[in-house]
């Protein structure tokens, strides 16, 4: 396994490329890295040596002092590129990220070239990502060397991708979502790193809690399983897989140079290796939240705890189609509950509170039923409710009159408790509770989603994608612990 915190904890980066101009890449990725508080050295080149963003620039690499930068970006022509790492190596830096084109992904006598680059990358002993790539991202490092958007909130997730805009799409729902990535790199054409090296590595990186992947071909399908096996085998690994169709297969080609493999042989692999296959970003996206942010299920026994009864009987729908099961309420648990609202809930599971619940009834409610032998995990539904209410109360000409100043308060207040709760319900109980709900699309300012994204939790747009995620955990932790004990 090649040692990759060159490339992801640099104490120096060297922009090669750099540009006044801000259309362009040289810009772009000087920009983001001073941008989003990289706190090592900065150089950059530039033909013209014109500072920008305030750095000196110099003509060459060569001009630069050595040992100072373990990092080079390269923003250059692909022609170019190649001097640059001679320079760059000579300079004492160990790692290069290129995103420069040209090279596999172009036809004609580019995968030539890109087989010299790998030839020379390894004479020269330097770890060689790219090229035809975006950036790479370190929240630890505070490391965003990348010629796109966003710089993530730092968190448990550690994302590769072999197309850059897919990268940005994990960061972008990273952002928004408040769970937050810890490293994050495109592959490009993956000419000396695939996905698999890049996975083998996160499996023994500290920060990094569950690794997500974008794959649209591997050249070498017995080497990347054996990467994900190894990487499974000690923390979750999500697998997107494009390339599942024909039409699918000819875009990846032209988009990576990469050769799509059979999809049914890479699911069954891909299953074989431990690893989760979804069906999708947002459905990958969902499952890496739920491994970074909870406890894994230790059994498929699932309680339905919601205000409403419409939401529940949806619930139950989604958990039929999975391996997952709706528990059986034992009579204990169903006395302690009927003890706390009103004789008109549910006496049945989803556990439907039938809007009976007083101002602890929701809190009591999670953890009788989080902390029962019987159940292995709780989707709980309704947050936000009393809040969405608060805010048309707070929009409207009466406010703050006929005491509304006060019912609003009294609304956000209970909606923070009630995410609250679920979070320390889970962690003291070393369970999984899922809070779903769509306001976390529809108005992720509500005070109990905000109040979920500021504890470092996730809250699921529907139950239908919490239930997905929750099946893909309780899979994943099924699988591990077969091959564990045989």
């Amino acid at each position: 396994m090649r040692d990759l915190s060159p490339l992801f904890d640099p104490a120096g980066v060297i922009i090669a490329g750099a540009s006044a101009h801000p259309g362009k890449f040289g810009f772009v990725a000087l920009h983001n890295l001073l941008a989003a508080g990289y706190a090592g050295r900065v150089f950059a080149t530039n033909l013209d040596q014109e500072p920008v963003l305030g750095i000196h620039t110099v003509a060459s690499v060569d001009d630069l002092p050595h040992g100072r930068a373990d990092l080079i970006v390269v923003c250059t022509p692909g022609p170019t590129v190649s001097g640059i790492l001679r320079q760059a190596a000579a300079r004492g830096v160990r790692a290069a990220f290129v995103t420069s084109a040209g090279f596999g992904e172009a036809g004609g006598d580019g995968p030539a070239r890109e087989r010299e680059l790998v030839a020379l990358a390894e004479e020269l002993d330097m770890v060689l990502a790219g090229p035809n790539a975006q950036g790479v991202v370190s929240t630890p490092s505070g490391l965003c060397a990348q010629i796109v958007a966003p710089y993530p909130p730092p968190g448990g997730i550690g994302v590769v991708s072999q197309s850059g805009n897919l990268v940005s799409t994990f960061l972008n729902l990273a952002s928004v979502s408040g769970v937050g990535v810890s490293r994050a790199v495109s592959a490009g054409n993956a000419a000396a790193l695939d996905v698999g090296d890049y996975l083998e590595w996160y499996g023994v990186d500290d920060v990094t809690r569950v690794c997500l992947a974008y794959v649209e071909g591997v050249r070498d399908g017995r080497r990347f399983m054996q990467s994900v096996a190894e990487t499974a085998a000690v923390k979750p690994v999500v697998v997107v897989k494009g390339g599942a169709s024909l039409e699918g297969q000819r875009a990846a080609l032209s988009h990576t140079g990469s050769l799509a493999s059979d999809d049914r042989i890479f699911t069954g692999a891909l299953r074989q290796a431990g690893a989760v296959r979804a069906q999708g970003v947002e459905e990958a996206f969902d499952a890496a939240a739920l491994f970074a942010t909870q406890p894994l299920p230790q059994g498929n026994r699932v309680a339905v705890v919601t205000t409403v009864g419409g939401w529940g009987v949806l619930t139950a729908d989604a958990i039929s189609g999975t391996a997952l099961e709706l528990a059986a309420l034992p009579d204990d648990l169903l006395a302690s509950i009927g003890e706390r609202v009103p004789p008109r809930w549910s006496r049945n599971n989803p556990i439907d509170l039938a809007g009976g619940e007083t101002r602890d009834t929701v809190p009591e409610v999670l953890d009788l039923v989080a902390g029962h032998r019987d159940i292995d995990a709780v989707i709980f539904l309704g947050l936000g409710i009393q809040s969405n209410q608060a805010r048309l109360m707070s929009e409207g000409r009466f406010f703050p009159d006929h005491g509304l100043d006060r019912i609003v308060s009294y609304h956000r207040r209970q909606d923070q408790r009630y995410a609250e709760a679920a979070m320390a319900v889970a962690a003291a109980r070393g369970k999984p509770v899922l809070v779903a709900s769509e306001l976390a699309v529809a108005d992720p300012a509500n005070p109990g989603v905000a109040a979920v994204r500021e504890g470092g939790g996730y809250c699921y747009p529907s139950a239908r994608r919490a239930v997905a995620a929750l099946a893909h955990a309780w899979d994943y932790h099924r699988r591990r612990r077969a091959r564990r004990d045989a």
